[in-house]
Protein backbone atom coordinates (compact mmCIF):
# COMPACT_ATOMS: atom_id res chain seq x y z
CA UNK A 1 0.00 0.00 0.00
CA UNK A 2 1.64 3.46 -1.10
CA UNK A 3 1.78 6.56 1.46
CA UNK A 4 -1.23 8.33 -0.03
CA UNK A 5 -3.78 5.30 -0.73
CA UNK A 6 -6.60 5.89 1.72
CA UNK A 7 -6.88 3.09 4.20
CA UNK A 8 -9.22 0.55 3.81
CA UNK A 9 -11.37 -1.19 6.85
CA UNK A 10 -8.91 -4.37 7.52
CA UNK A 11 -11.48 -7.58 6.99
CA UNK A 12 -10.86 -10.10 10.11
CA UNK A 13 -9.02 -13.44 9.04
CA UNK A 14 -10.65 -16.75 10.60
CA UNK A 15 -7.85 -18.14 13.16
CA UNK A 16 -7.72 -21.19 11.45
CA UNK A 17 -6.11 -19.39 8.52
CA UNK A 18 -3.83 -16.97 10.90
CA UNK A 19 -2.34 -19.83 12.84
CA UNK A 20 0.19 -21.63 11.66
CA UNK A 21 2.50 -24.33 12.71
CA UNK A 22 6.35 -23.42 13.74
CA UNK A 23 8.44 -24.40 11.05
CA UNK A 24 10.98 -26.12 13.64
CA UNK A 25 10.66 -26.87 17.35
CA UNK A 26 13.47 -27.57 19.77
CA UNK A 27 14.16 -30.78 22.11
CA UNK A 28 14.07 -29.01 25.62
CA UNK A 29 16.34 -31.17 27.67
CA UNK A 30 18.44 -33.58 28.29
CA UNK A 31 22.08 -34.53 26.08
CA UNK A 32 20.62 -33.35 22.58
CA UNK A 33 18.48 -29.74 24.05
CA UNK A 34 18.39 -27.17 21.53
CA UNK A 35 18.55 -29.39 18.78
CA UNK A 36 15.70 -28.44 16.19
CA UNK A 37 13.42 -30.47 14.99
CA UNK A 38 11.70 -29.52 11.57
CA UNK A 39 8.03 -29.32 11.22
CA UNK A 40 6.07 -30.07 7.94
CA UNK A 41 3.28 -28.08 6.84
CA UNK A 42 0.89 -31.46 6.48
CA UNK A 43 -3.23 -31.46 7.68
CA UNK A 44 -3.07 -32.59 10.77
CA UNK A 45 0.13 -32.25 12.56
CA UNK A 46 0.59 -30.34 15.67
CA UNK A 47 3.50 -30.34 17.19
CA UNK A 48 3.30 -30.82 21.24
CA UNK A 49 3.91 -26.91 22.61
CA UNK A 50 7.38 -26.56 24.08
CA UNK A 51 5.46 -25.49 27.72
CA UNK A 52 3.16 -28.62 27.38
CA UNK A 53 6.59 -30.95 27.23
CA UNK A 54 8.15 -28.96 29.62
CA UNK A 55 5.16 -29.65 31.93
CA UNK A 56 5.40 -33.42 30.45
CA UNK A 57 8.68 -33.91 31.70
CA UNK A 58 8.40 -32.30 34.72
CA UNK A 59 6.01 -34.76 35.89
CA UNK A 60 7.87 -37.85 34.06
CA UNK A 61 11.26 -37.11 35.38
CA UNK A 62 14.53 -35.51 33.77
CA UNK A 63 16.08 -38.45 34.16
CA UNK A 64 14.29 -41.79 32.07
CA UNK A 65 17.67 -43.33 31.90
CA UNK A 66 16.36 -47.42 30.93
CA UNK A 67 13.12 -46.53 30.21
CA UNK A 68 10.93 -48.04 27.54
CA UNK A 69 8.99 -45.55 25.21
CA UNK A 70 7.04 -45.85 22.52
CA UNK A 71 5.35 -42.81 21.01
CA UNK A 72 2.60 -43.94 18.86
CA UNK A 73 1.70 -40.69 16.50
CA UNK A 74 5.00 -40.02 16.08
CA UNK A 75 4.80 -36.61 13.79
CA UNK A 76 7.29 -34.82 14.45
CA UNK A 77 9.19 -36.93 16.96
CA UNK A 78 9.46 -34.34 19.87
CA UNK A 79 7.80 -36.33 22.37
CA UNK A 80 9.62 -39.66 21.59
CA UNK A 81 13.01 -38.04 21.25
CA UNK A 82 12.61 -35.48 24.27
CA UNK A 83 12.64 -39.40 26.16
CA UNK A 84 15.80 -40.71 24.05
CA UNK A 85 17.14 -37.45 24.95
CA UNK A 86 16.88 -37.97 28.56
CA UNK A 87 18.07 -41.50 28.59
CA UNK A 88 15.35 -43.90 27.60
CA UNK A 89 17.02 -47.16 26.94
CA UNK A 90 14.54 -47.63 23.80
CA UNK A 91 12.08 -45.24 21.95
CA UNK A 92 10.02 -46.75 19.01
CA UNK A 93 8.49 -43.82 16.67
CA UNK A 94 5.50 -44.91 14.60
CA UNK A 95 4.15 -43.20 11.99
CA UNK A 96 2.64 -43.33 8.64
CA UNK A 97 3.35 -40.54 6.41
CA UNK A 98 6.51 -41.12 3.92
CA UNK A 99 7.59 -37.49 4.11
CA UNK A 100 7.81 -37.51 8.39
CA UNK A 101 9.16 -40.99 8.40
CA UNK A 102 12.04 -39.92 5.81
CA UNK A 103 12.34 -36.91 8.13
CA UNK A 104 12.49 -38.50 11.19
CA UNK A 105 15.26 -41.18 10.21
CA UNK A 106 17.48 -38.28 9.27
CA UNK A 107 17.40 -36.55 12.29
CA UNK A 108 17.94 -39.51 14.23
CA UNK A 109 20.96 -40.67 12.66
CA UNK A 110 22.15 -36.78 13.07
CA UNK A 111 21.94 -37.23 16.21
CA UNK A 112 22.80 -40.95 16.57
CA UNK A 113 20.15 -41.45 18.74
CA UNK A 114 21.06 -45.70 18.51
CA UNK A 115 18.04 -46.09 21.27
CA UNK A 116 15.32 -44.70 18.79
CA UNK A 117 13.68 -47.04 15.98
CA UNK A 118 11.11 -45.24 13.22
CA UNK A 119 8.78 -47.82 12.67
CA UNK A 120 6.55 -47.49 9.46
CA UNK A 121 2.71 -48.51 11.18
CA UNK A 122 -0.07 -47.26 12.13
CA UNK A 123 -0.27 -46.47 15.94
CA UNK A 124 -2.87 -48.23 17.04
CA UNK A 125 -1.90 -51.82 15.31
CA UNK A 126 1.38 -50.99 16.32
CA UNK A 127 -0.05 -50.53 20.07
CA UNK A 128 -1.98 -53.74 19.64
CA UNK A 129 0.55 -56.02 18.85
CA UNK A 130 2.96 -54.87 21.83
CA UNK A 131 0.12 -56.11 24.16
CA UNK A 132 1.39 -57.40 27.11
CA UNK A 133 4.91 -56.34 26.84
CA UNK A 134 5.21 -54.02 29.68
CA UNK A 135 6.42 -50.98 28.03
CA UNK A 136 7.24 -48.34 30.69
CA UNK A 137 5.47 -44.95 29.25
CA UNK A 138 2.79 -44.51 25.94
CA UNK A 139 2.57 -41.52 24.26
CA UNK A 140 -0.51 -40.79 22.45
CA UNK A 141 -1.22 -37.29 20.63
CA UNK A 142 -3.60 -38.28 17.39
CA UNK A 143 -4.48 -35.42 15.21
CA UNK A 144 -7.50 -33.84 17.13
CA UNK A 145 -9.80 -34.22 14.60
CA UNK A 146 -9.63 -38.60 14.73
CA UNK A 147 -11.97 -38.47 17.06
CA UNK A 148 -12.88 -42.42 16.99
CA UNK A 149 -9.06 -43.07 17.47
CA UNK A 150 -8.57 -42.14 21.06
CA UNK A 151 -10.50 -44.89 22.95
CA UNK A 152 -9.37 -47.22 20.96
CA UNK A 153 -6.03 -46.20 21.25
CA UNK A 154 -6.12 -45.93 25.25
CA UNK A 155 -7.16 -49.64 25.34
CA UNK A 156 -4.07 -50.44 23.48
CA UNK A 157 -1.78 -48.38 25.13
CA UNK A 158 -3.57 -49.57 28.64
CA UNK A 159 -2.81 -53.23 27.70
CA UNK A 160 0.77 -52.09 26.52
CA UNK A 161 2.05 -50.75 29.59
CA UNK A 162 3.23 -52.80 32.75
CA UNK A 163 1.72 -52.12 36.05
CA UNK A 164 4.24 -49.35 36.59
CA UNK A 165 3.83 -47.83 33.22
CA UNK A 166 2.49 -44.35 32.22
CA UNK A 167 0.46 -43.25 29.09
CA UNK A 168 0.29 -39.84 28.30
CA UNK A 169 -2.52 -38.42 26.44
CA UNK A 170 -2.78 -35.21 24.82
CA UNK A 171 -6.34 -34.26 23.15
CA UNK A 172 -8.68 -31.13 22.50
CA UNK A 173 -10.65 -32.13 25.93
CA UNK A 174 -10.10 -32.96 29.19
CA UNK A 175 -10.79 -36.60 30.03
CA UNK A 176 -12.05 -38.18 33.29
CA UNK A 177 -11.28 -40.65 35.56
CA UNK A 178 -15.03 -41.83 34.80
CA UNK A 179 -14.37 -42.47 31.37
CA UNK A 180 -11.03 -44.13 31.96
CA UNK A 181 -11.86 -46.32 34.72
CA UNK A 182 -13.71 -49.03 31.97
CA UNK A 183 -10.30 -48.80 30.13
CA UNK A 184 -8.16 -49.84 33.51
CA UNK A 185 -6.80 -46.28 33.55
CA UNK A 186 -7.27 -43.23 35.86
CA UNK A 187 -5.67 -39.88 35.83
CA UNK A 188 -2.46 -39.10 37.77
CA UNK A 189 -1.82 -35.32 36.80
CA UNK A 190 -3.25 -33.46 34.00
CA UNK A 191 -3.77 -29.75 32.73
CA UNK A 192 -4.35 -27.35 30.17
CA UNK A 193 -2.51 -25.25 27.85
CA UNK A 194 -4.21 -22.83 25.34
CA UNK A 195 -6.53 -25.76 23.07
CA UNK A 196 -4.33 -28.59 24.43
CA UNK A 197 -5.55 -30.84 27.39
CA UNK A 198 -3.08 -32.98 28.41
CA UNK A 199 -3.20 -36.05 30.95
CA UNK A 200 -0.70 -38.64 32.63
CA UNK A 201 -2.38 -41.80 33.26
CA UNK A 202 -1.52 -44.95 34.93
CA UNK A 203 -3.05 -48.49 36.03
CA UNK A 204 -6.18 -47.82 37.88
CA UNK A 205 -6.01 -49.01 41.51
CA UNK A 206 -2.11 -48.55 41.68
Amino acid sequence: MSPTSPRRPRTPTPRSATTRAPHEVRILGGQWKRSKLPVADLPGLRPTPSRVRETLFNWLGQDLTGLRCIDAFAGTGALGLEAASRGAGEVVMVEQAPALIASLQAICGRLKATAVRVERSDGLAALKQRAGQGWDVVFLDPPFEAEAVFLPALQAAAAAIGPQGLVYLEAARPWTDEELAPLGLQLRRHARAGAVAFHLLEPAGR
